[in-house]
């Protein structure tokens, strides 16, 4: 009995959300006297600047999304339980999530907001259906198979145009993940797959970067910009600025141009990175608590400590918090888990009261993006460098990050298998990647995921009546390999 009057007096942490904020914040409470209770909505922590890798071949989804579990066995104080938290009672301190239609609720006595965002579709969330994004494993998986799909399309294609359709991937959105993934499609067609069909060339695929600003990378100034777009369009790629998006479709893209006039693209696949949403876990923390606000983007505008109004214990890290200077980047998390830890154990200690705390003070420590295989741009401070070292350096960063020395190990070697040859090691993709998300969809309106995936797979432009292998990705193929 006392000893479980001794467990119950413990200072009880939760922690929403398993990237890289939660998971440094529960690292970093490893030796503090606090229980700690992770919840997340997947059984993962995701790498996730590496996705657009998976997404063409390169790396496994086991390399960079390692078990939360496993990575925390060995922290005693960690209790790690899935479920997707749709509720957060400030005044009465418990977190209610749900698995499986059942929900359970966790006690907090100082909480730790790190769910991260979504892809946003600027309201136009029915995009996602032709075009998703790049913010999950389900995303990389989907669009693998749609890539890889498009050019066994493309393969038993009747008419030109069908094969040209086919072989048009779009890039919405020009930021780093647009740029890295663009690059990667063209080196895909380039280079693994030359040679691997009979009735296309991949070569001539057609890869299209299309940017609603003026400028590629904006974020990393012209400079930088300038030269990853100039070494795209020596790749192939066609880059479309000032080119706003107005519709996705099963068969294309609607484009507007700066003079108001509109223009199709007829693609099969497309890829959408232009935007981020915030989870919805900010709205509700901001309708809770008397004075918080959100962006347009719906991330938490909170208090110097990263904290909410009237509430020192419960903070916001990560992509949902709202802090001017800091991006919504991995380095960003990390610092804010680290420092919302700190805040915690010090309290714990009694070494410090919340009012004592020192503002959150964010250190740059750069930017960067692949371009190509040996090309990438880094920037960090006022030096801006491109090239081979930068490449160098975007390898040296992320493999340091990457959880696990067998992670690493056989990332290392993935990359050189894939970077020095032509080869691509995960190359396998079924349809079910495609329709999963449809699926899911059924539950809620089985009529409409009909129509969606009629539309997506079975669609027949043979003109004969008959239901023929040249529909969008994921049609009646079967598995799919490169």
């Amino acid at each position: 009995m006392n000893a479980e009057n001794s467990v119950a007096q413990r200072h009880r942490v939760v922690v929403i959300g398993s990237g890289f904020g939660g998971l440094f914040a529960c690292k970093h409470l490893r030796r503090a006297d606090v229980d700690i209770t992770l919840i997340s909505k997947t059984s993962t922590h995701l790498f996730q600047p590496l996705l657009y890798q998976v997404a063409t071949g390169i790396l496994s989804v086991g390399e960079i999304a390692p078990a939360t579990r496993i990575v925390l066995r060995k922290q005693q104080n960690v209790r790690v339980i899935m479920g997707d938290v749709d509720d957060i009672d400030v005044e009465g301190g418990t977190v209610t999530s749900r698995l499986l239609n059942q929900d359970y609720v966790t006690p907090f006595d100082s909480l730790i907001v790190a769910a991260g965002a979504q892809q946003s579709y600027f309201g136009n969330d029915h995009f996602a259906t032709y075009a998703p994004g790049m913010k999950t494993i389900d995303d990389a998986l989907e669009l693998r198979a749609r890539i890889l799909g498009s050019f066994e399309e493309a393969e038993l294609a009747s008419d030109q145009e069908t094969r040209d359709r086919f072989m048009t991937f779009c890039v919405v959105g020009a930021g780093p993940t647009g740029v890295e993934l663009a690059g990667q499609i063209a080196e895909l067609a380039d280079r693994t797959l030359d040679g691997t069909f009979r009735n296309i060339d991949t070569r001539d695929a057609r890869v299209i970067l299309i940017e609603g600003a003026g400028a590629v990378l904006a974020p990393m100034g012209p400079k930088l910009g300038k030269k990853a777009q100039q070494r795209l369009e020596k790749m192939g790629v066609e880059i479309q600025l000032n080119a706003i998006v107005t519709n996705v479709d099963a068969r294309g893209v609607t484009v507007k141009d700066p003079d108001g006039t509109e223009r199709r693209i007829e693609s099969a696949c497309k890829v959408w990175s232009a935007g981020v949403q915030a989870s919805g876990l900010g709205k509700i923390l901001a309708e809770k608590s008397k004075g918080t606000e959100v962006d347009r983007a719906g991330r938490v505008i909170v208090e110097p400590d990263l904290t909410i109004k009237g509430y020192p214990n419960i903070f916001v890290i990560g992509d949902l918090m709202s802090v001017p200077g800091v991006p919504g980047q991995a380095q960003g998390a990390i610092q804010g888990g680290t420092y919302a830890a700190k805040a915690i154990k010090a309290e714990v200690a009694h070494k410090q009261t919340p009012d004592q705390r020192q503002p959150f003070k964010y250190f740059d420590k750069g930017s960067m993006a692949t371009v190509s295989r040996f090309n990438a741009v880094c920037q960090v401070g006022k030096l801006e460098f491109s090239g081979f070292f930068a490449w160098l350096a975007w390898l040296g960063l992320h493999l340091w990050y990457l959880v696990g020395f067998r992670s690493r190990f056989v990332t290392v070697l993935e990359w050189m298998i894939s970077f020095l040859g032509r080869h691509r090691g995960q190359m396998a993709a079924t349809e079910q990647w495609v329709f999963a998300r449809l699926a899911l969809e059924a539950l809620d309106n089985p009529d409409e995921a009909r129509q969606l995936a009629k539309q997506i797979g079975t669609e027949s432009s043979s003109g004969n009546g008959k239901s023929v292998a040249n529909a969008e990705p994921g049609g009646s193929t079967g598995q799919r390999a490169g």
